[in-house]
């Protein structure tokens, strides 16, 4: 222990031993010397003390208290002296506790003279408890200890502080904190030094970091207490401080920071490279100085990547995923993000995906490493940027190797650690699980979205009955699909239908049902039924989906509404079941909800659904919509309608530009539902494209149809159509005469084809089959079928049409000898049977 000058002088405070008192008695206890320290402790002159009892001059403190131990002549007879602790009164009264000592002195005249000497307990540091702790501080305690006085130069050094800081205690002694350590936060230190100094109050657990000298090459964490020096005056001496190196526990917190950050931060997204740049960015700059993040193609294409550790012809395919520098501007990276990475079979990220561990260098020799001579561009690089150490971790999830992980220090913070390794793997294998679950979404996001585009229309189909055009907005923007549809369907006799619906739920379990009921609609669609018996057969299918699904994926169940567009009689009939009502604008600007009968939604079944027709005006303006349109998050479904019909102010407006409005009224940046919006502009046929005829119920009628039809094909500039349509007009004609009853009726459209209708009284209808070579008929309906595009039935409350279309483009074609002839003679009389209806 080395003490400061002060310690060594006289009435100094706490270091005062001026106030011991030595006495000399004889062994019968009566005082024969007094000394002026007697004289300051106990408060008798020594004029007073001499030649009275020693046991009157130290007088017990409670006299009426029973003796517990020795007398003083007991103390004085002891052969080999005595010590011990005993409290007196002084002159005053005053209670003193007093450390005794009783010595024999052996030389002299009188060999019986006992030397006596006494020390107040509370002034002195020497006593056994003192002596204890002080010894302790000194040499075994693990705080470094030391005072300084008010000018912060060091007075008082332990051992243990010698130790932790590497300064020895004689460069200490007499110098400031800076003079010594200049590696530590010495600004701060001194600062809080000074505010304990001036305010008294102490400073407990005070933190800082620094490199100390008897570790240069680390940084130290040290936790220090500091508290100020009086003595009793309350004069100030100075300051004590107790530090600890705490680095170990400072590092654990750390790395405990660092792990929460990195679960907060890493993984929040289902996006491959976005979750790759957030490990680069978590380990930067608390871990590494620079970070690479290198991923498998499969990580970026979605693909399942191959089990165990990466093939080293597999590295050819690995692409610089993210990476993250305490630079600006990441000068370290030699390869863009997105591009193809090369490593030369050496190198540590090589090794690290084809053995499948962890590579820790260091101490990083790129003068004399194998891999730095085989890539010398990248090893020059890191050289001149002054890295030092290096990790790579390879990324490992579910038993496959994704890609890997490097990290690198230039900054003097000393080389990683076997704990910083465990940190890094703590990070990428966090890392690696959300990289691994962004690669299977990824995948199953382009299964979802390939679903999509084929359950929902890509373009809308040409028709001449409306004009149309359409926005979808899925609620779950992750898989992009939902239960929402819609269609326009072209329809015979230039008509068409429009259908909007809303499956129950989202995702790919209600697109499923989705793309069934969409399927279901074009299918009953292409039989021309009216629309309350395509949402009746739609009822009966939703019930069958639900008894055969057998799942837990929720209610089966759909809304529909489905509208037929005539142009010819400018009329619109519409069915509901369950659906909103659309929005019906006049091509004047008023706008109205059509009030229909509101049938069911589908599912429920038991219950009939009803439709109504009414005329729409050219130009009028039909909004079929879903509810996901109407409802924001506070489910306001009148203010929904209120946006809806300002948003069609304006019926002439492009149909695109309308939708855009639409959309964008939408509350939020995502809908709460599925939207889907269809609006139709009506168009009306005009009379010049239509030509009708009543048939006669006469066989000579159908020469006369033939002609009518030819003549019509001239003026519509249609030449290249005659053979094809006499040939379909001299089977259905015939065909109603033969078969069918009530009032005959020929009706030809020229719109985006060439529509042949033949209207009767019956509810039969003919069905293709192929002739036999003995019949004399059957061929008719099998020559329609091979030059129509599309040929049917339609229905009507008085009977039917048996229709066909021609594309307007289309060339004469060849007949085969066989079918020339039978046609030749069938057109010779034209009363020949030129169909077998079946019946």
């Amino acid at each position: 222990m080395s003490a400061s000058p002060s310690s060594r002088l006289p009435g100094n405070g706490a270091f005062d031993l001026t106030r011991t008192a030595v006495v000399l008695a004889d062994r019968t206890g009566v005082v024969r010397g007094w000394t002026a320290g007697a004289e300051r402790l106990l408060g008798h002159p020594t004029s007073a003390a001499l030649g009275r009892p020693l046991a009157e001059l130290f007088a017990p403190a409670n006299p009426d208290a029973a003796p517990g131990g020795p007398t003083w002549r007991a103390r004085l007879a002891a052969a080999d002296g005595w010590s011990g602790l005993t409290a007196v009164q002084d002159a005053t009264g005053h209670r003193l506790d007093l450390e005794v000592r009783v010595l024999p002195v052996r030389t002299g005249p009188d060999p019986d003279t006992r030397l006596v000497l006494a020390t107040e307990m509370a002034r002195t540091p020497w006593s056994g408890a003192g002596r204890s702790l002080l010894n302790g501080i000194l040499g075994a305690s693990p705080f470094g200890v030391a005072m300084l006085d008010p000018e912060l130069r060091y007075v008082w050094v332990n051992d243990a502080l010698e130790r932790m800081g590497g300064a020895l205690r004689a460069e200490r002694l007499g110098r400031r904190l800076g003079e010594v350590l200049p590696g530590l936060a010495v600004e701060s230190i001194e600062t809080e030094m000074r505010r304990v100094l001036r305010t008294g109050h102490p400073s407990l657990g005070y933190e800082y970091l620094g490199r100390p000298e008897s570790d240069p090459r680390h940084e130290h964490a040290y936790s220090t207490s500091f508290f100020r020096l009086e003595d009793e005056s309350g004069r100030v001496l100075g300051v004590c401080y107790m530090v600890l190196d705490v680095t170990e526990s400072y590092r654990a917190r750390q790395r405990m920071a660092l792990l929460n950050r990195a679960g907060e931060r890493i993984g929040g997204s289902l996006d491959v490279w976005q979750t790759a740049q957030e490990l680069a960015d978590v380990a930067v700059p608390d871990l590494a100085d620079f970070v690479t993040v290198d991923l498998l193609d499969a990580m970026v294409s979605g693909a399942e990547p191959a089990p165990g550790p990466v093939e080293p012809a597999d590295l050819f395919s690995v692409r610089r995923a993210a990476q993250q520098s305490v630079r600006d501007g990441c000068p370290e990276a030699l390869i863009p993000i997105g591009e193809r990475t090369g490593y030369p079979p050496s190198a540590p990220v090589v090794l690290s995906l084809t053995e499948g561990e962890s590579v820790l260098i260091p101490d990083l020799d790129l003068d004399h490493a194998d891999w730095a001579a085989d890539d010398p561009v990248r090893a020059g690089q890191l050289r001149a940027l002054g890295f030092h150490s290096l990790m790579v971790v390879p990324l490992r999830a579910r038993g496959s190797f994704l890609g890997a992980a490097a990290f690198a220090r230039w900054r003097p913070t000393g080389p990683f650690q076997p704990d910083d390794l465990v940190l890094a793997e703590e990070f990428v294998t966090r890392a690696a699980i959300s990289i691994d679950n962004a690669r299977r979404y990824t995948r199953e996001h382009a299964a979802a979205l390939t679903l999509q585009r084929s359950l929902l229309p890509r373009e809308l189909p040409e028709q001449s009955a409306v004009e149309a055009a359409y926005r979808y907005l899925p609620a779950d923007s992750r898989s992009g699909v939902g239960g929402d549809w819609f269609d326009v369907i072209p329809l015979s006799g230039a008509r068409v239908a429009l259908v909007v619906g809303d499956v129950v739920g989202h995702g790919v379990h209600a697109a499923a049902t989705m793309g069934r009921l969409r399927a279901a609609v074009q299918a009953l669609a292409d039989l021309d039924l009216s629309p309350e018996e395509v949402l009746a057969h739609l009822d009966d299918m939703v019930n069958r989906v639900a008894h055969d699904a057998h799942s837990d994926d929720g209610v089966v169940g759909a809304t529909c509404l489905y509208a037929v567009y005539d142009p010819v009689a400018c009329c619109c009939t519409l069915a509901r079941a369950g659906h909103p009502a659309p929005l019906l604008v006049s091509p004047a600007g008023g706008c109205q909800m059509l009030e229909l009968p509101t049938g069911p939604p589908l599912g429920l079944g038991g219950m009939p659904f009803e439709s109504a027709e009414l005329p729409l005006a050219e130009g009028s303006l039909l909004a079929l919509y879903t509810n996901g349109l109407l409802l924001g998050k506070a489910l306001d479904l009148d203010g929904g309608i209120t946006r809806l019909r300002t948003a069609l102010s304006d019926p002439q407006a492009p149909l695109e530009e309308i939708c855009e409005t639409v959309i964008s009224t939408l509350p939020g940046p995502r809908p709460v539902d599925d939207v889907a919006l269809l609006l139709a502009r009506t168009r009306a046929l005009p009379q010049e494209q239509l030509a009708t005829w009543d048939i006669a119920a006469d066989p000579s009628a159908v020469g006369e149809a033939r002609r009518s039809a030819a003549a019509q094909l001239s003026q519509w500039g249609l030449p290249q159509l005659e053979f094809s349509t006499e040939l379909i007009v001299s089977e259905l004609v015939t065909n109603a005469l033969r078969h069918a009853s009530g009032p005959i009726g020929l009706r030809m459209i020229r719109a985006e084809t060439l529509i042949c209708e033949v209207s009767d009284g019956s509810s039969t209808a003919p069905h293709l089959r192929h002739a036999r070579t003995t019949d004399e008929g059957g061929r008719g309906l099998f020559l329609i079928a091979r030059y129509a595009s599309r040929w049917g039935t339609r229905y009507t409350p008085h009977g039917k049409f048996i229709w066909a279309e021609l594309p307007l483009d289309a060339a004469p074609e060849a007949l085969t000898a066989a079918a020339l002839g039978a046609l030749t003679d069938e057109l010779d009389d034209p009363a020949a049977p030129l169909a077998d209806t079946g019946r």
